[in-house]
């Protein structure tokens, strides 16, 4: 049974821990589920050998199938990053895997990792090569004929400029690595291909982004910096590729026909539009094939294709949908995700036989073995991305939170037989990421998404979100909800439920009505940080998506005293419902700090804890901050604690002072009030812990 739950809190059965300030050696963490697979950017199959299949998570470590998918184990477990955005097998000794760590998404919510990896023994063990702090690797490509050369394309840092952004090349196995392309403060590598039949030829893409710390998506460019370059000298020397591309590109992805290296595919991004285009010259002059956004469109988030080895007119182009084209990219037809959509990222296609292939995909990785008429389930590998957990009264408990990109999902903490099965876990209504809350007076009723009710009896689902909602005293026009929007009950009065936007709402009738009680707790003007570097002259106001509430914490013991924190950097603090509020903002905590989780005191009205991020400030120090005052006076906790975002902080409910802090890799405790913290991990593999 896999024994790790991505992103979210883990889900264990941990009800004490002894005085002692160690843990007992007996405690383990327990897997409950959800079995459904999560985002999965990073995909391949291995030749001659057709039930052998690999895929990433982007937090869930890399995985490997020996049956078609009909089954998948994790083999990942035992490195120091979860996060996965590059995998590639060597062609000529498939034994020998390359991993690269860092997600490479450009996303509000994203892991980064920590380089890259290699293993011997087709995933066995592993041994880390190098290339530590670029943060992001997007794209390995390994010489066909020499498992020993390899090139490895580094984005690198999301938020803030990274000195080791760029293409690198290895001839000795990743023993060492030089960059021969990009580089800089900002101009990273986004993609390469090498030649199948000649490996001098190389291909690659060049991608200078940044992203705003108060963006949900969109990216910040230097098109003149970006493009697609070519080597013919195994990448000693690089000419860029124009004739027939626009001026003015982001990000490119490419791919080459096995069958006529001549032919190689692009899909471009050009500003708010994007392209297919084609060349039959090796890249000498490009030409337009279609320009369809479905195809081609979000190329910050798709921008991978795969092109038939026995056909070089069979293209596949990931979207939204998987796309297929049998003219050469001139026209197109969905073969998995339409109509709905399911958000591809990455194609893989067998080399020895195109019928075989994998996608990976939001909710997973899927395979086919006969060309795409049937794919394999992606409820068989447990690595959702879930973004906070509530749990129920009762026992069994329900365990909740919201799944990104795959709505809510609701575990029971005890199956009836024994062990948690696909019968013992339900969707409760609610949209993706972001909270789901059990209603503390009706079992049966769930609050979460940006809002919605849900009843487990009736299926009913009903939008109760004040976004909506056309009644209500003083409903702000401007307000900005978003997705990951926190939801609390009150401790005392359980009819009482808070709703956060950049103000809090407060509903004493399930939602049907709504009353602000705050006022706008973000800031009121946009603060551009340092750390956006030269991309600040592309700042406007129309950029600011976020400037919210982020965090929600009713106290345990008055049920007057409300604690709240924003993305953009304040605390604030009501002790009398909602009437007046103080900004209670720890010394130090700049613009754009995210205060990702505040935990009210469970013993003392005038205690609270705060987890604070910076990450996407381009700071990756640790920040746990305790009050015993009532915000007059912050303390900041961190000794002991690795050098990672702290993303969520919890006092234990029995025992006063005793904390746990989920990291951007793992868990730690404090048995001192956070006077010093050590590593309760485990047996619990490194993975980003959000609540």
């Amino acid at each position: 049974m896999r024994r790790y739950l991505s992103l979210l809190s883990p889900l264990f059965a941990f009800a004490w821990i002894a005085a002692s300030p160690m843990p007992l050696p007996a405690l383990h963490w327990r897997f409950i589920g959800p079995l459904r697979g999560g985002r999965t950017v990073a995909v391949s199959g291995v030749r001659q050998q057709p039930n052998t299949f690999y895929m990433a998570s982007v937090n869930g470590g890399v995985w490997k199938t020996t049956n078609a998918a009909r089954t998948w184990t994790p083999i990942f477990d035992g490195e120091s990053s979860g996060s996965v955005g590059a995998l590639a097998v060597a062609p000529s000794d498939p034994n020998i895997l390359y991993v690269g760590s860092g997600e490479g998404l450009r996303r509000p919510d994203l892991a980064v990792g920590n380089g890259i990896y290699r293993s011997n023994d087709a995933g066995k063990t592993w041994q880390h090569l190098g290339l530590r702090s670029g943060q992001q690797i997007q794209h390995i490509a390994v010489d066909p004929r020499n498992p020993d050369r390899l090139f490895v394309a580094v984005l690198g840092h999301p938020y803030g400029p990274n000195a080791q952004r760029g293409l690198y090349r290895s001839t000795d196995g990743g023993a060492h690595f030089t960059r021969v392309l990009g580089g800089g403060p900002d101009l990273g590598a986004v993609d390469v291909r090498i030649d199948p039949s000649d490996p001098q030829i190389v291909y690659a893409a060049l991608w200078a982004s940044r992203n705003g710390p108060w963006m949900l998506q969109a990216v910040y460019e230097h098109p003149h910096q970006d493009g697609l370059f070519k080597s013919t000298d195994g990448g000693t020397t690089w000419t860029k590729l124009t004739d027939g591309l626009p001026k003015r590109v982001g990000r490119i992805g490419i791919a080459i026909a096995p069958s006529n290296p001549k032919r190689l595919y692009a899909v471009v991004a050009r500003g708010n539009a994007c392209g297919i285009y084609r060349s039959d010259n090796a890249g000498a002059s490009w030409r337009l094939t279609d320009a369809e956004n479905r195809v081609c469109g979000r190329t910050e988030d798709f921008a991978e294709m795969a092109v038939d080895p026995r056909n070089a007119n069979i293209v596949y182009s990931v979207n939204t949908s998987t796309w297929r084209s049998y003219d050469g990219g001139k026209s197109w037809t969905a073969m998995k995700g339409a109509p709905g959509g399911d958000d591809y990222h990455t194609v893989w296609v067998d080399p020895a036989d195109p019928s075989h292939i994998i996608l990976g995909a939001d909710q997973g990785a899927t395979v086919s073995v006969d060309g795409g008429n049937t794919w394999s389930s992606w409820y068989n590998q447990p690595t959702a991305e879930m973004y906070h957990v509530n749990v129920s009264a009762g026992y069994p408990y329900w365990v909740c939170g919201g799944q990104q990109e795959s709505g809510s999902a609701c575990v029971r903490s005890y199956g009836p037989w024994g062990e948690i099965t696909m019968r013992d876990w339900m969707t409760a209504g609610a949209q993706e990421y972001g909270y789901v809350v059990p209603d503390p007076l009706h079992p049966h009723r769930f609050f979460g998404g940006k809002l919605e009710r849900f009843d487990s009896r009736t299926g009913q689902v009903l939008e109760v979100s004040p976004d909506v909602l056309p009644y209500g005293p003083n409903l702000h026009p401007r307000d900005r909800f978003d997705r990951t929007a926190p939801i609390a009950f009150n401790h005392f009065d359980k009819h009482i439920l808070y709703y956060g936007s950049d103000f809090v709402y407060r509903s004493e009738n399930e939602g049907r009505s709504w009353t602000r009680i705050s006022p706008d707790l973000a800031y009121r003007h946009l603060v551009v940080p340092a750390t956006l570097g030269s991309f600040r002259s592309q700042v406007n106001a129309q950029n600011a998506q976020r400037g919210v509430v982020y965090a929600i914490a009713p106290s345990y013991r008055s049920i007057g005293t409300i604690w709240a924190g924003t993305d953009d950097g304040r605390v604030w603090l009501t002790r009398d419902g909602g009437a007046h509020w103080t900004n209670v903002t720890p010394k130090g905590m700049t613009p754009w700090s995210k205060g990702s989780q505040i935990d009210a005191g469970r013993f003392n009205d005038a205690t609270a804890y705060l987890a604070v991020t910076r990450f996407r400030l381009n700071d990756m120090h640790p920040y746990v901050y305790v009050t015993h005052d009532y915000g007059k006076h912050w303390r900041l906790v961190v000794a002991g604690l690795p050098m990672q975002p702290v993303d969520a902080v919890r006092e234990d409910n029995k025992r006063p002072g005793l904390l746990y802090a989920g990291t951007e890799n793992g868990v730690e405790v404090s048995f001192d009030d956070g006077a010093q913290w050590q590593s309760l991990q485990l047996n619990l593999p490194h993975t980003s812990v959000r609540d």
